[in-house]
């Protein structure tokens, strides 16, 4: 059985202004849906975009589009390596604060994932995913 690669998700409430990342198991499985948006699933999540006119208005302020383009995708989608540049930052900042002596960020997902910008592996040493390409 071949393993499959696991994507990463960001997800993105701009009404509440929370931004989480996500794999494809906590997406069909853990709360995380619930956490970001406050309904159960993604088809409850698609219904909340389609009839929640203020969510819908925050959306399309975020994103600069018109509320007619607002779509699941927009508020659930693979991440990007920029994207997930941000939770690397936001990982230093929490180690920084806490004040331990490693600098070193655990692997937070899987250690190979798919973003957009394709697939990474992580390397540890420099606490960061790679592009698989970059890999001796």
């Amino acid at each position: 059985m071949k393993k499959t690669i696991e994507k990463i998700y960001i997800l993105e409430n701009p009404e509440k202004n929370i931004v989480k990342f996500a794999t494809d198991y906590q997406l069909r499985y853990d709360n995380i849906i619930k956490d970001v948006f406050g309904v159960a699933c993604l088809s409850d999540l698609d219904m909340m975009i389609q009839f929640n006119k203020t969510f819908q208005e925050s959306i399309s302020q975020k994103l600069g589009i018109s509320e007619k383009k607002v779509s699941l995708h927009t508020v659930v989608r693979i991440a990007s390596k920029n994207e997930l540049l941000r939770l690397k930052k936001e990982m230093l900042a929490a180690i920084e604060q806490n004040k331990e002596s490693e600098t070193l960020i655990p692997c937070p997902f899987d250690s190979i994932i798919q973003l957009q910008d394709g697939i990474f592996k992580w390397d540890a040493e420099i606490s960061s995913y790679i592009p698989v390409t970059q890999i001796a």
